[in-house]
């Protein structure tokens, strides 16, 4: 059966949708069952004989229970459950209360019955939290190996303004069929998925109606959100299909949301598959004591408009003031993302910050140091969450005319002529449209306080910077904004990004920054171990994302694409969430990027104010290496233009280079490695080293297999290996292709100078005798420790900036000798730039994050190469592997280009370092930031002479940057038609200026340019190759 129109602004065509298929009871069976319940009832000696009966009647009758549950319960389990109503009333009674109040809770592992007394179409702020409790023990925690259905009837009868009435919910453990077949996402056969109980009691239009949802929720992420009618037109019925434990505390807050249309619910039904897909089904009808402004059809479509805010964001700090209908849920929503906005990006340092920052010498990285921790001081102390959010709430008049402001310009208006405007589109086009300035005079003329009017200020400011939004969607999973980055502060980002996204989302928030139109960079999930590591995390968000963000710029000077970063902060109760919310992530920035693909009511066209196509490419980075795959398969579902290469480091399967496999960031890391030590005459087998990241990451575990050192020091997820004798290799490479942690590791082939101390572990006594009290804190702390001693330090993981000027000289001993002569940064950010050059005016051989690791992103701008110069029936063909699983020569060959490419690239840039720090005696750290930012200026300036009219040169360029077996596949000729003409200008510039600052350095003259030319010219793209 097809799905009913999907515009949420137009009812669907009349359709009476039986919900039984079973035989109901007639008049005269339902008697006489009713008869034996009583007998029953009577013969347990609970309820007096005299009134029994007219329990049982009530219970029969009055209550509004469906006649399906009569024919579906066994007469005893009815008769139970007339005793608990009962007992209840009772208790009601003896509590003295004036109005009926049942609450009874009757729960088991296979069945649960909830009845409460509620006012209908009432939002309970207080009290027991039925349904909350329901989905939390219950409904929020269904999959197909182990899933709950829930039917609920209220009792309709006599009802009247502010008198509570029953409602009673069953909540029954699923039963599905035993097939391994059934309970895959594949399998959408309802007759195959479904429970037997909704088979034994759903009409084969029910059946229908669902097949086609469970079909279309297959599909996408989204939910599926229909409504149809029913026999009675007082009511209509909602249908909501999503994925299982996609999302939390939805059904709960849909009761919320249908309140604020005075509409309540007579039944309600959660059916659950096994293949993964929950239906949700709501008959809801409006309050009959109640004027309402509004009509049953118009509610019913705004119910259904803003049912995905309700899914994108359930619960949030501000939902109150929409319980208590000071604010519609567009309001509450909109609110609730300023408010994100305000947290990040208030301006909370003030003049005397900025004072002392002009009068400081800020080459000292001292003073920066200082800096940096009065800025986290200041952005702690000043507007922490919970002063944002008391000040946003004091002034719900003010969230009202700022959410005008905001609509006014993203609302998705409703076609002309077509259909009668939604009340939402009525909303916003009644209120007066004040002009900023004229809001701002408001705003000043309502606060009390400075703080006040900066939080509010800043609400304009996220109005004023919004280029597009997914927020008026009728169907998203989480709430996406691409912002105009122009309104951050030039002193605290002193490098403007090029577009910048903000994502929000019921389990996370995240950031997507780039400082190039085309860029690239890995997407990471940061997790947060207790509620103070989140509060940090949080604080550090969008600083932590930028940083990233520049490092990747700077890391990226080998490749076309510029540099970016994406970061999704899981919130303190979604540590297990991470898959869902980078799904939630990818899936908003799609609906911002997508544009030419739409189907109304469910992706109608956005309001674009940036009105420039936008195409973001992403990588793996902490936590997501494993979701590429999933990301280029949804890119391809939503109908993603390059598709192909929109995540890089995916499976081979889909024709991805997975980095870790391959070790590609580990291959740039181990030419820093080996070249220093060439450099300073060591043997790698003398070298003892210390690293963090360990055997079952990506990094660490390849930084294990291409070593040949003396490793003393492992830190990963799961605690410290140490051993100064050297930790047995044998032992660390089987951990490391097995990808396991080092709490693996058998303790039996430890020396005995040697230990383990995992973290969750205390009071631990080491050989030495020492005692460590938290296994957790020593841990972290390791990298700081007397143990952290050794010729070289190769940080493979860990948070950013974990070693910083408050603590940087504990990597020192008593004598003020550097504990590590050799640093090569492999994690990203784990100093501070303030933190690298104190180590090397120290003796410390440093090669930094932005140098060091840039292996990674090389293999991935040539996956997305890859992507760009073939067909999809070329690059099935060549990248992907045959039916008999049979890798192509083609593709092996591309990885040992790869691989080629990833090594001059790295040694190139490492002479480089070494011979400038040789002649200026200046930080590598230094030399290396500088090499980056001569290389983007010198890239973007070649893009923009006419060089590129040089066709010969251009040949020459081009053929030099792209890898041989691609030329050899397809000629220099098809590969210059294919490559979209910006990529090319971009390869063309990056190559151009990335070999030309390797050999002649970042001072070189213009003269030294020409010769570079020259030489280019005449070799025809030999220069810099091997």
């Amino acid at each position: 059966m097809a799905l009913p129109s999907p515009e949420h602004n137009q009812m669907p065509k009349k359709q009476h949708i039986n919900t039984v298929d079973a035989p109901l009871p007639t008049l005269s069976s339902k008697a006489e069952q009713m008869k034996r319940v009583e007998t029953i009832v009577t013969s347990c000696g609970l309820i007096p004989e005299s009134i029994a009966s007219t329990e049982v009647k009530w219970f029969f009758y009055n209550l509004g229970i469906e006649d399906i549950y009569f024919n579906t319960q066994s007469e005893n389990v009815i008769a139970s459950h007339i005793i608990s109503v009962y007992a209840s009333k009772m208790m009601a009674y003896a509590q003295s209360t004036s109005s009926l109040n049942i609450n009874l809770e009757q729960e088991s592992p296979d069945e649960s019955i909830y009845l409460h007394s509620s006012i209908p179409g009432v939002s309970q702020t207080n009290g027991p939290q039925i349904e909350r409790k329901i989905e939390d023990m219950y409904l929020d925690k269904s999959t197909p190996e182990l899933a709950y259905s829930l039917e609920s009837y209220r009792n309709t009868n006599n009802l009247s303004e502010n008198v509570p009435s029953i409602r009673c919910y069953f909540i029954k453990k699923c039963q599905f069929a035993q097939n391994a077949d059934t309970k895959s996402a594949m399998e959408t056969d309802i007759n195959k998925v479904a429970d037997q109980r909704f088979l034994d009691r759903s009409s084969q239009d029910t059946r229908d109606l669902y097949q086609s949802i469970i079909n279309e929720v297959i599909k996408r992420q989204a939910p599926v959100i229909l409504s149809t009618d029913c026999k009675s037109e007082r009511e209509k019925r909602i249908i909501i299909g999503y994925k299982q434990q996609s999302i939390e505390h939805f059904f709960s807050s849909m009761s919320d949301l249908y309140h604020f249309y005075s509409l309540y619910s007579t039944k309600k039904y959660v059916d659950q598959f096994s293949n993964g897909v929950t239906v949700v089904s709501m008959h809801l009808a409006e309050i009959s004591h109640l004027k309402n402004k509004i009509t049953l059809p118009e509610a019913i479509t705004q119910v259904m408009r803003e049912a995905s805010l309700i899914f994108s964001l359930p619960t949030t700090t501000l939902q109150p003031l929409f319980q208590q209908y000071v604010l519609s849920i567009q309001e509450t929503t909109y609110s609730y993302c300023a408010m994100v906005f305000a947290q990040h990006f208030l301006n909370r340092l003030g003049s005397e910050y900025e004072a002392l920052r002009a009068s400081l010498d800020l080459n000292k990285p001292a003073n920066q140091q200082l800096l940096l921790m009065m800025k986290k001081r200041l952005r702690q102390d000043t507007f922490n969450r919970e002063y944002v959010l008391e000040i946003v709430k004091s002034q719900p008049v003010l969230l009202k005319l700022l959410y005008v402001n905001f609509a006014i310009n993203h609302y998705i208006a409703p076609p002309e002529k077509k259909t009668r405007p939604t009340l939402s589109y009525q909303r916003i086009t009644s209120e007066l449209i004040l002009t900023e300035k004229e809001i701002l005079e408001v705003i000043k003329r309502t606060v009390t306080t400075d703080h006040q009017l900066e939080v509010f200020n800043s609400f304009l400011t996220f109005n004023r910077s919004i280029l597009k939004t997914n927020f008026f969607q009728p169907t998203k999973i989480s709430i996406g904004f691409r912002l105009d980055p122009s309104f951050l502060s030039p002193q605290e980002y002193p490098q403007p990004p090029f577009g910048l996204f903000l994502i929000i989302g019921s389990e996370f928030r995240g950031f997507h920054i780039r400082f190039q139109d085309i860029a690239r960079g890995g997407i990471r999930i940061i997790s947060s171990r207790n509620k103070e590591a989140y509060a940090a995390n949080l604080r550090n968000l969008f600083d932590e994302n930028y940083g990233l963000a520049a490092t990747q710029q700077r890391k990226n000077k080998d490749i076309p694409e510029g540099g970016s970063k994406g970061t999704i902060l899981l919130d303190s109760d979604c540590q297990d969430k991470a898959t869902i919310a980078f799904q939630k992530y990818i899936d908003s920035i799609f609906d911002l990027t997508i544009t030419g693909s739409y189907s109304p009511g469910i992706k109608d066209k956005l309001i674009d104010l940036y009105g420039n196509e936008e195409v973001l490419f992403f990588g793996p980075d902490e936590g997501t290496a494993f979701m590429m795959d999933w990301a280029c398969r949804h890119a391809k579902a939503r109908g993603v233009t390059h598709w192909k290469g929109i995540t890089t480091g995916k499976h081979e399967s889909l024709g991805g280079v997975p980095h870790d496999k391959f070790g590609m960031t580990t291959h740039s890391i181990h030419e820093y490695k080996t070249g220093v030590y060439r450099k300073l005459g060591l043997r790698e087998e003398e070298i003892t080293k210390i690293q963090t990241g360990g055997p079952d990451g990506d990094l660490g575990s390849n930084e294990i297999l291409v070593s040949k050192d003396k490793t003393i020091g492992v830190v990963d997820g799961s605690g410290v290996l140490y051993d100064p004798e050297g930790i047995d290799r044998e032992e660390l490479v089987s951990l490391a292709k097995s990808r396991l942690m080092i709490s693996h590791f058998d303790v039996t082939k430890l020396s005995k100078k040697g230990f383990q101390v995992l973290i969750d572990q205390n009071d631990v006594r080491l050989p030495c005798g020492e005692t460590v009290t938290n296994g957790l804190k020593f841990r972290n702390d390791f990298h700081l420790s007397k143990y952290a001693t050794a010729d070289a330090f190769v940080p493979c993981g860990g948070r950013p900036e974990s070693v910083d000027m408050t603590n940087v000289k504990k990597l020192f001993d008593a004598n003020g000798e550097p504990k590590f002569r050799i640093v090569i940064e492999g994690a990203n950010l784990f100093f501070t730039q303030e933190a690298r050059i104190y180590l090397e005016e120290n003796g410390v051989i440093l090669y930094k994050d932005a140098s060091a690791n840039k292996g990674g992103v090389t293999s991935s701008s040539l996956e997305v190469l890859a992507s760009l110069c073939l067909t999809d029936a070329e690059y099935i063909e060549l990248m992907c592997p045959g039916a008999d699983g049979r890798i192509h020569d083609f593709y092996s060959s591309y990885v040992k280009n790869i691989h080629e490419i990833i090594a001059t690239n790295a040694e190139l840039e490492f002479e480089c370092i070494w011979r400038e720090h040789k002649q200026s005696g200046k930080a590598r750290s230094v030399i290396s930031d500088e090499i980056s930012f001569e290389i983007v200026r010198l890239t973007q300036e070649l893009q923009e002479t006419t060089l590129w009219d040089n066709l010969v040169l251009r040949n020459s360029v081009i053929g030099a940057a792209i890898p041989r077996v691609v030329l050899k596949q397809l000629g220099i000729g098809v590969v210059m038609e294919r490559l979209p003409v910006n990529y090319l200008k971009a390869l063309f510039g990056s190559f151009l200026a990335s070999r030309y600052i390797y050999f002649y350095g970042v001072n070189a003259s213009k003269i030294s340019f020409f010769e570079y030319m020259n030489e280019f010219l005449l070799d025809r793209g030999s220069c810099g190759k091997d």
